[in-house]
């Protein structure tokens, strides 16, 4: 760990993660906060770190909804958001009131141990079952309707609180719910900031957010960093077809399903 600042080639590092991270997060919906948590932790306790991507993601977050806002789908929101939103308090509740979980299987690897937790165990299938969907050309033409949004939304954001694993899931229902490129981004976009706010107001706090106001250089850096991403990912939108942003979720989703199932992440 580091003192009151962290050193300038840490810094350069946390900011290019923050940069390519928010690349590839703009098209998948998913992703900034899985692969920048990691990388804090490597300098940060985990509860710093956790508290700091979360500044970086919402902030991300907030910017994107000014470039694709507008591209949300009204009926997508109202079917996935609310529900997103409500299961959000719940998951949230439940990880401030469950007793400490015991993994299930606790092992070494490269001199760090790893443990596979029940909670991340049961998104890892979660997840690797949408992934299998996408890739399997039988499952090519479904959508889910109307119907399955709402079960979309209450999976996404319940384990979204419980976890903070919700992007996945919720791009796993999206990106088969019949919506344009422009709209599903968007769409994810908007019910990723909502429900963000909603899990940060029910579990957010405490020391661990004194370090923003000690690491305002830092996270000043790694904002403008994902900004940046942001704009770049926006430019590159139109080269792209949903086609090339659905193979793209299904093999993030398998390589996210694995990292869970595993006690990587």
């Amino acid at each position: 760990m580091f003192g009151a600042q962290v050193a300038v080639m840490e810094l350069v590092i946390l900011t290019l993660t923050a940069f390519f991270a928010a690349v590839l997060t703009f098209f998948s919906g998913f992703g900034l906060g899985t692969l920048l948590t990691p990388v804090f932790m490597v300098y940060f306790p985990p509860e710093q770190a956790i508290a700091l991507t979360g500044v970086v993601h919402f902030c991300n977050n907030l910017f994107k909804i000014l470039l694709v806002g507008k591209h949300a789908d009204t009926r997508v929101l109202m079917r996935f958001g609310i529900p997103a939103v409500i299961a959000a308090v719940a998951g949230s509740w439940l990880l401030l009131n469950l007793p400490n979980q015991q993994p299930l299987v606790r092992y070494e690897l490269f001199g760090h141990w790893r443990e596979v937790m029940p909670v991340k165990l049961l998104i890892s299938v979660l997840l690797l079952v949408f992934a299998l969907m996408d890739l399997i050309p039988y499952f090519g033409q479904l959508r889910f309707g109307p119907e399955k949004l709402p079960l979309g939304g209450l999976l996404s954001g319940f384990f979204g609180g419980l976890s903070g694993n919700q992007g996945a899931l919720r791009s796993a229902f999206l990106v088969r719910a019949g919506l344009t490129k422009e709209a599903f981004i968007g769409t994810a976009v908007v019910v990723s900031t909502f429900v963000d706010l909603t899990r940060l107001g029910m579990y957010a706090g405490g020391q661990a957010f004194e370090t923003i106001g000690n690491q305002l250089p830092l996270v000043t850096s790694a904002v403008g960093a994902a900004v940046a991403g942001a704009l770049m990912g926006n430019r590159l939108l139109r080269k792209i077809t949903m086609q090339w942003i659905q193979a793209l979720v299904a093999i993030l989703l398998i390589l996210l399903s694995l990292a869970l199932g595993s006690g990587m992440i």
